[in-house]
């Protein structure tokens, strides 16, 4: 909004934005603006906690993204003409504010990483369950959000696990002193066993005091943005909040795939196109453009979800369902572009388009990988109580699931989305979705 304001007073001999009469909404014309371009970034990958592209890659992120941003503000301008800055305040505007998130991003992001914004985390606890906070969150950028203070060891640990640097004595000091003493703003409750050994009045003091206590699942769901099935208990699962449904929210979420669909159909079409016609020209006039195969959908029913066809036409002629692997010699030389492309999905809007998918949730497996999956990983069978998706939480966070592992891994940011799905949550999937596709993200 800044870059607005400050390229009308270069391009106008200091004026004020107010002052310009051929803009007709100066403020609301600065807040589009300002609203576009974050937007775009975010689609670009530019906000994730997770981002790990290095400098090069925030450059090229943030040079898509403001292009694509010019794009969607020019369209708008074309549709609203009213909103409309004029060309030379709109491109020196883009010019500044590149040139503003260029130097201002990196210097907050330095004094981030600085640990001033760190919410600073006492963990009960030293035994197993503590020690996977240093397994799942070693590296780094892993803990851009938090720094441990240190480990309160429980009589109830079996066995001391964690670095012996990072234990905490009370001595005789009471648990609440000590957060104050120390500045902490949150206890992670990650004990080993929680029957008996708990310091319950300890922990309901810093409580009223206004000391954050949490549980260990809790910690990680919004720290990793998934819910790890080796910890996860059945009775976490029916006392935390999520998993909400309702009337309202089917009937929002309906609303948002029929709409997401229809633009992205206006927006790919011609892309759909140039597909089939690359289909036809390798395989022969004759050869089959689309690929029907059964998935597991929403309560566990089956449907036919459509494919623009990548692989052979007899890829699977045994009949056995086979996962794909790096460079998979079934794979067309079509196939492996718009598998790169994620435009072999692009059908699928017409299942959504019939209610049989959403446009975001979880993957749909296949029937035979489902029967085995349930029986290995544990809450596989909760994914089906929402309707699957072209594309998921689980898939802008986690590479290309084709191995059993992948799909735990991958099960573990579903569980999130399931419990956690809201209307802003798919927005933000569908935008960071397009990082997936520019980037080649996990695609096979």
């Amino acid at each position: 909004m800044a870059a607005v304001y400050v390229s009308v007073y270069v391009r106008f001999d200091g004026k004020n934005l107010h002052e310009i009469d051929s803009i007709n909404s100066p403020v609301v014309t600065s807040i589009l603006f300002g609203l576009v371009m974050p937007v775009t970034m975010m689609a670009m990958g530019l906000y994730q906690s997770r981002f790990r592209g290095g400098i090069l890659g925030v450059f090229l992120r943030s040079v898509i993204g403001f292009v694509c941003g010019a794009m969607v503000l020019a369209l708008m301008y074309y549709l609203i003409p009213s909103l409309y800055l004029g060309r030379g305040v709109f491109g020196l505007a883009l010019v500044i504010a590149f040139f503003m998130v260029g130097t201002i991003r990196p210097m907050f992001f330095y004094y981030v990483d600085k640990d001033i914004l760190k919410i600073r985390v006492l963990v009960l606890g030293a035994g197993d369950k503590a020690s996977s906070i240093q397994r799942r969150l070693r590296r780094r950028v892993d803990r851009r959000g938090f720094r441990i203070v240190g480990y309160l060891p429980l009589k109830t640990d079996k066995t001391i696990i964690v670095d012996s640097a990072m234990l905490i004595d009370l001595k005789d000091e009471s648990l609440l002193d000590y957060c104050i003493e120390h500045s902490i703003d949150e206890i992670v409750v990650a004990a080993d066993e929680r029957r008996e050994g708990m310091p319950l009045d300890a922990l309901i003091n810093c409580k009223l005091y206004g000391i954050d206590v949490i549980d260990l699942l809790g910690f990680f769901e919004r720290e990793q943005g998934k819910l790890p099935l080796d910890i996860l208990r059945p009775d976490w699962l029916i006392y935390s909040e999520g998993f909400e449904n309702g009337a309202l929210r089917d009937l929002s979420k309906r609303l948002f795939d029929f709409v997401a669909s229809l633009l992205i159909l206006m927006i790919t079409w011609p892309f759909m196109l140039l597909a089939i016609l690359a289909i036809k020209l390798e395989d022969g006039l004759d050869a089959p453009i689309f690929y029907g195969q059964t998935r597991v959908g929403f309560l566990g029913r089956p449907f036919e979800v459509l494919k623009f066809r990548s692989m052979s036409v007899n890829a699977e002629k045994d009949g056995v369902a086979q996962w794909a692997t790096k460079n998979d010699a079934r794979v067309t030389r079509t196939g492996q572009i718009i598998r790169q492309t994620r435009i072999d999905e692009l059908p699928q809007i017409l299942n959504v388009l019939r209610g049989d998918m959403s446009f975001v949730g979880p993957r749909p497996e296949r029937p035979q990988f489902v029967d085995e999956l349930q029986k290995e990983i544990p809450y596989y069978r909760e994914r089906h109580a929402v309707k699957p998706g072209i594309t998921g939480w689980a898939q802008v966070c986690y590479p290309y699931g084709a191995s059993f592992q992948d799909s735990i891994q991958k099960q573990e940011f579903d569980l999130y989305y399931i419990k956690n799905h809201t209307i802003f949550l798919d927005m933000l999937i569908l935008c960071q979705t397009a990082e997936v596709v520019l980037f080649g993200k996990g695609a096979r």
